[in-house]
């Protein structure tokens, strides 16, 4: 199989290239400028393949037929099976000729060049910026329907994709990604882009500002956001299918982020403060258009573009950060069906993009003083670790076991049932890790007592200690004067299953002089939840130990780390049908805090939220409790909590979904 590329030497064109050098028999032929050759052999290196797989064709993409020569041609003539047209200019800075003289006459100067050499199948990668400004959802079929098109770039990649569609001879098929950013696995990215451009901000925030200050983003925009390694890998897949031909593919993300989300991601990776609280951005629409032109009138464009060039922000993007366009990505989701490439959840790679940019990419970089030895990895801190997790079948243990076998460590699933013992033993085994399956209820002091037995006699250690199983019990003080066995059975298993683990697992750490303990507890204990006083109060009791054995066996070797969950969509929540409509975070999400828990063995990882709702119970605890006690009047006792049986509420009040974004994560 036989292809050319135009930018193959570009950000997504060495991803694509080095998908198709995978393929048996494979040859690339890319187009390089003259000078530019040395890149080429860069990638041969690195992909370790030898010169007659990677040709190189000297070429220019301003030029007719792009430069390449007659003898190129001919040669050419029949042999290509797929041409990908990769190269285009995407630079905010640019002027409006150049963007047009490449974009729009390179990509009429590439078909020519691929009808030549009767190339049989022609595959351009365009953007969702084609679609320009439009207002609501834009689909894989639509493309006249496009909105304003007001600048360059959205104009000459909506006109560049309309040169495809109405004068290739050849098949063709169209690719759409969203902003693409770094590779999900190393961060890998070779220029400031996209949501780039926060992270200086985000640096400066972290350095002048506690982590723990919660800050107020803004609901604004739409940010799709997709890894190189994703649309390399999805190009090559749909490209290489039968069908799809004079068809167009949204390589995006199933959602998009608006601009208070995207900071409080990348700013959970910064270690910088976050902003739990967003206002929506239709709140400034409510302000009188006098008021807004005199703050406007007050503010001078120049301190404006200043502000912005010291934060390395081009004053262009501006324009973008209200993008009102979502995606419908269908077709492509039904192309890639069975493959298993999909998109991951940014918060589950944003820690290696913010690497990879702070290592590489920031300009600050050699000025900034590294005041710590760099982080060792995941795999570094988990490999030859023996860990065992608690309620490990399901939701955030679940989660959390197999992102850290893949990580090299050998996972002791701990759990009630056999059947889903076996079932997440088989997905550990699926993803190349070792674990071992253990049945026990850890509520049952007894049946702990013999799985460390087992667990010792099986491998004589455990060094991680993630106590994740729990028990969540939402029901008021008022209807609880007769359960009293609700504050029990929490205690029993949230608090004293897992100082049981700890007590006998201990002697063993200290005797190695090292050991770590994880204990899953809740934002409830920071914020005073009401309708969880059961659940709370075991949680803080397993939280207040933690913190006297913390101070007693720091010499030790003993590391301690508390994580004050929000909530998270897992199946403790699930007979609280009203929870299907409140925010809440994944059990992916859930893992990745564990996992940074290992990785940096804080004392303590909550949310900005939570560490705020604390703060405030001390400082404020009268209007903290009014707050606190509005929200209990706004939602109400579950019928499950009332004996009878819970529906699924088809929707919630106005003031219960303006309550739990304003406080995402807290349990009401």
């Amino acid at each position: 199989m036989n292809y050319f590329v135009t930018g193959a030497t570009g950000f997504i064109g060495r991803f694509l290239v080095a998908r198709l050098l995978k393929r048996e028999g494979a040859r690339v032929f890319a187009l390089v400028r003259p000078g530019s050759e040395y890149k080429l052999d860069a990638m041969r290196r690195r992909l370790c393949v030898e010169e007659s797989r990677l040709v190189p064709i000297t070429g220019d993409l301003t030029k007719k037929l792009l430069g390449v020569s007659k003898r190129d041609q001919d040669d050419l003539v029949g042999q290509i099976d797929h041409f990908f047209h990769l190269a285009a200019i995407y630079d905010l800075s640019a002027d409006e000729n150049t963007q047009r003289y490449i974009n729009i006459e390179g990509t009429r100067q590439t078909l020519k060049l691929a009808e030549k050499v009767n190339a049989k199948a022609f595959h351009h990668v365009s953007s969702v910026a084609a679609a320009g400004l439009y207002e609501g959802t834009f689909s894989e079929d639509m493309f006249e329907e496009a909105g304003e098109l007001n600048d360059p770039y959205l104009l000459t990649k909506h006109e560049s994709e309309a040169l495809v569609r109405q004068e290739s001879r050849i098949p063709w098929r169209i690719y759409r990604p969203s902003l693409v950013v770094g590779h999900s696995q190393t961060g890998e990215m070779d220029k400031v882009d996209g949501p780039y451009y926060f992270f200086k901000l985000i640096q400066k925030l972290k350095d002048f500002l506690p982590n723990w200050i919660p800050l107020i983003g803004v609901e604004s925009g739409h940010f799709n956001i997709v890894p190189v390694d994703f649309v390399a890998d999805a190009l090559d897949h749909i490209a290489h299918q039968e069908a799809g031909n004079g068809q167009c593919f949204h390589l995006t993300a199933d959602r998009s982020y608006n601009l208070g989300e995207v900071m409080d991601i990348i700013a959970s990776a910064a270690q910088a403060p976050r902003m739990p609280v967003r206002i929506d951005q239709r709140m400034f629409d409510a302000v009188p258009g006098f008021v807004r032109r005199g703050v406007s009138a007050m503010t001078p464009r120049l301190l404006i573009n200043q502000a912005m060039e010291n934060l390395d922000i081009p004053p262009s993007l501006i324009k973008f950060l209200t993008f009102p366009t979502e995606y419908d990505n269908s077709r492509a989701a039904a192309a890639l069906e069975g493959s298993g490439i999909e998109v991951p959840e940014l918060e589950s790679y944003v820690q290696q993009l913010w690497d990879f940019w702070e290592n590489h990419l920031d300009p600050d970089r050699d000025e900034r003083e590294d005041e710590l030895q760099p982080l060792p990895s995941l795999p570094e801190r988990a490999e030859d670790k023996i860990v065992m997790i608690t309620g490990a079948t399901s939701g955030i243990g679940k989660a959390s076991a197999l992102k850290l076998a893949r990580a090299g460590a050998t996972v002791l699933v701990v759990a009630r049932t056999p059947e889903k013992l076996e079932e997440t033993l088989h997905e550990i085994k699926q993803v190349g890790g070792n674990a071992r399956a253990y049945r026990c209820d850890v509520s049952n002091l007894e049946a702990v007592d013999e799985l460390v037995e087992q667990v010792l006699a099986d491998y004589g250690r455990v060094d991680i200690l993630v106590n994740n199983a729990g028990h969540s019990i939402r029901r008021s003080v008022v209807h609880s004067f007769q359960r009293f066995h609700d504050f029990e059975r929490t205690m029993q298993l949230n608090y004293f299953g897992s100082l049981r683990l700890i007590m006998l697992l201990m002697p063993g750490m200290i005797e190695r002089g090292f050991g770590h303990v994880i204990n899953i507890s809740s934002i409830g204990v920071l914020t005073n939840a009401p309708r969880f006083s059961a659940y709370v109060a075991s949680k803080a009791a397993l939280d207040s130990f933690t913190r006297c054995a913390a101070s007693e066996m720091a010499h030790l070797g003993i590391h301690f780390t508390t994580i004050n969950m929000p909530l998270v969509r897992t199946p403790m929540i699930a007979p609280t049908k009203l929870y299907n409509h409140v925010p809440t975070i994944s059990p992916n999400q859930a893992a990745d805090m564990i996992c940074d828990a290992i990785v940096r063995r804080p004392k303590r990882i909550a949310t900005s939220l939570g560490i705020m709702g604390q703060v405030m119970h001390f400082l404020t605890p009268k209007v903290t409790e009014t707050i606190m006690n509005t929200g209990y009047k706004i939602f109400s006792d579950s019928a499950a909590a009332m004996g009878g049986k819970e529906k699924t509420p088809k929707k919630i009040s106005r003031e219960q979904a303006a309550f739990s974004r304003l406080f995402k994560g807290i349990h009401w």
